[in-house]
């Protein structure tokens, strides 16, 4: 596949919005040179400007974009149109548009609201595709393609409810089969015919938890086939041009951060030749520290690269401003430097901004941009964006390098929709997702890489699985776990896990026999805990608070680490551990603090090496992040925090930038990086 041996650098560029400002594309071109960028991304948005009519195409501004690109040394990463279908489009076919959860056929819009099921859109999505692979997949610039733009939303049209049953019989064969994955026998939910099965919606279908399951299943799938149907012409006339699509993360104006959960992105990418995604951690906001934000968007980055095990690219970031949140607070000084570095560090081999140039009006005017609306290269921002152009261009060298963490934190897609959608327990306190990253955060703060693993993955490459709340164990990831455990993996899981079948229904009979072995304990019942109300547990001989959920266990062959101190489980089991085959589990039967899971884990990471050998005394707030290329290793070190900070290392390495030695002692300052490779 047609590559490049440097970082990607550049971001999203809208030459339409300035094709009546000549000298505004001649400028950008020279600042772009002078940033060292060496990507744009075309065509996100340009739909209507290609095809003003149905069937009269433009083409003659994209062809010249395309050759100037490419004479000042540049790629390009072409995208398919259907983010943005024309003003004509949903005029003369408005089946093209969605139908939303209430009933209501939206009208045109802006941006991704179009129905994936409409014979009509695919068609002209296809047909756009099929001209554009066929123009510009020989030319020496292209070097991507990127399928639509953040894939999401549902629809609830008469066309998708269609596929919606048919998915349906296609699953479960029979009404009899369906009305019991679902258990319709409650509230006399019973279907006599397939007509009657309607999508989820407000103002019905919305308490069936196995519907609500099946329907989020429907829509990856739905999703999937779209991308499909959009990728096959660009397949066939260009095999040798990687195709992928921007993956998205959500949880922004919440305090949390994570990939979005509306899609099932475990199974998309196995479609994408490349994983990307848009990357907008809330930098410098007002409650949490900047370390909590870097880590939560560690926990992002390694999710993406975990995907397919290998680098991914950050299709969309920010050199300042983000535009659609509640706050959008600049970057200061250093942070794009050090926000961006985090990428490379993670496994990105490119960084690319939205956007190359701000709009003037409109919707995202205010969106940061590599050039402001002062068209200056004086301008701060730029400033910064070229200096890390310059950096990127230094370290070259690690592009293509992987990773080879030992820990495997595991996360499944439909156990967290089962989980967040189930009754009962405390609603505001699930947490599942917010759950693992505490658990990650033990690692990340001592540097210690993770990867976040599915039940498709090699378990064999890891030393440990952290398995917190899964909700919905199914049988091939437990016998998959069980097995890695009996070859002498370590494995960790809580609460909350084993709870629920693949339809979303209670196991009968308790804990399953599957995990009573594989954990030597039996389940009892959960206590759910008001946000004012505590336990305590006593784990080597001090007292922990226990918060939101204690559950109550039984051991049988397991050995209890610590007991519950309060109420009628008191003198209970509440952490467990049990051997099995050459390996061992843990249990946390109840919701502990960052105090508790960092005197939990001590042991264990000394126990099985996952210590990181390259820096002696690890700080939270600076962060040290290996990549692997040809056996030499790269170490990434960030400080994510207002002070400057002194690393201690165990052995002398050399600058990457410029080759200098670099000695056991770094002093990085406010925002500081530095990218050093063993000697």
């Amino acid at each position: 596949m047609k590559t490049t041996d440097k970082f990607l650098y550049g971001g999203d560029y809208n030459p339409e919005q300035w094709l009546d400002r000549p000298e505004v594309l001649k400028q950008d071109l020279e600042l772009m040179k002078k940033a060292k960028i060496n990507t744009v991304t075309l065509d996100t948005f340009s739909w209507a400007t290609i095809e003003p009519r149905e069937g009269e195409y433009n083409f003659e501004w994209l062809d010249k974009i395309f050759d100037d690109i490419y004479r000042i040394g540049g790629h390009v990463i072409l995208a398919t149109p259907s983010g943005g279908r024309p003003q004509w489009m949903s005029q003369k076919y408005p089946e093209v548009n969605q139908v939303d959860e209430y009933g209501r056929r939206h009208t045109h819009g802006f941006r991704q609201n179009h129905c994936y099921s409409s014979p009509i859109y695919r068609q002209k999505t296809r047909q756009i595709n099929t001209i554009l692979a066929k123009r510009y997949g020989k030319h020496p610039a292209l070097i991507m393609w990127h399928v639509s733009n953040e894939l999401g939303g549902q629809c609830f049209c008469k066309l998708c409810q269609d596929n919606w049953h048919q998915w349906l019989q296609k699953k479960y064969h029979t009404l009899d089969n369906l009305n019991q994955a679902w258990y319709l026998k409650v509230w006399s939910g019973l279907y006599s015919d397939w007509s009657q099965v309607l999508p989820p919606n407000p103002l019905g279908e919305t308490k069936v938890h196995g519907m609500d399951l099946d329907w989020k299943r429907f829509v990856t799938d739905m999703t999937m086939d779209f991308y499909e149907n959009e990728a096959q012409p660009l397949k066939e006339i260009t095999p040798n041009i990687p195709i992928t699509t921007n993956f998205m993360a959500e949880g922004l104006d919440k305090g949390d951060y994570y990939p979005i959960t509306g899609l099932d992105y475990s199974r998309f990418a196995k479609k994408v030749d490349v994983v990307s995604w848009d990357s907008y951690p809330a930098w410098h906001n007002d409650y949490e520290t900047l370390a909590d934000t870097a880590m939560k968007s560690a926990y992002t980055h390694d999710c993406f690269y975990s995907l397919k095990h290998q680098p991914f690219l950050i299709m969309e970031s920010t050199p300042s401003c983000i535009n659609s949140q509640q706050y959008n607070k600049a970057k200061k000084p250093g942070m794009n430097i050090l926000s961006s570095l985090q990428q490379i560090a993670h496994g990105s081999d490119s960084t690319l901004y939205f956007q190359i140039r701000q709009a003037q009006g409109n919707s995202e005017k205010f969106h940061g941009g590599v050039i402001g609306h002062d068209g200056s290269s004086k301008n701060r921002v730029y400033q910064e964006v070229a200096q890390y152009g310059q950096k990127l261009d230094s370290i070259a060298e690690i592009k293509g390098a992987i990773k080879h963490p030992k820990v495997g934190i595991f996360y499944d897609w439909e156990s967290n929709w089962a989980f967040n959608r189930g009754g009962a327990f405390g609603r505001p306190t699930r947490l599942g997702i917010q759950t693992l990253q505490k658990h990650y955060s033990i690692f990340w703060g001592q540097d210690i890489a993770c990867e976040i693993i599915s039940g498709d993955d090699d378990f064999s490459k890891y030393d440990l699985i952290v398995a917190p709340i899964l909700y919905m164990a199914k049988d091939k990831a437990v016998d998959k776990l069980t097995e890695f455990v009996k070859a002498g993996g370590t494995l960790i899981s809580s609460y909350f896990t084993g709870m629920v079948d693949e339809y979303d229904r209670v196991v009968l009979g308790g804990f399953p026999t599957k995990l009573r072995t594989l954990f030597g304990i039996n389940t009892k019942e959960i206590d759910t805990l008001y946000p004012k109300q505590h336990g305590h547990v006593e784990f080597n001989q001090r007292s922990y608070e226990t918060k939101d959920y204690n559950q109550v266990i039984e051991v049988t062959t397991a050995k209890a680490l610590a007991k519950y101190q309060d109420d009628f489980y008191q003198g209970t089991p509440a952490v467990v551990s049990n051997d099995l085959g050459s390996g061992k589990t843990y249990y946390l039967a109840t919701r502990l603090g960052d105090d508790f899971l960092k005197e939990f884990y001590r042991p264990i990471i000394n126990k099985l090496h996952l210590v990181n050998d390259f820096i002696t005394k690890p700080i939270y707030e600076v962060s040290c992040q290996t990549r692997e290329k040809n056996g030499v290793k790269y170490h990434f070190l960030m400080n994510f925090s207002e002070e400057e900070q002194e690393v201690l290392t165990s052995r002398e390495s050399i600058n990457v930038e410029d080759g200098s030695t670099v000695g056991k002692r770094i002093v990085l300052g406010k925002y500081g990086t530095l990218v050093v490779k063993e000697n």
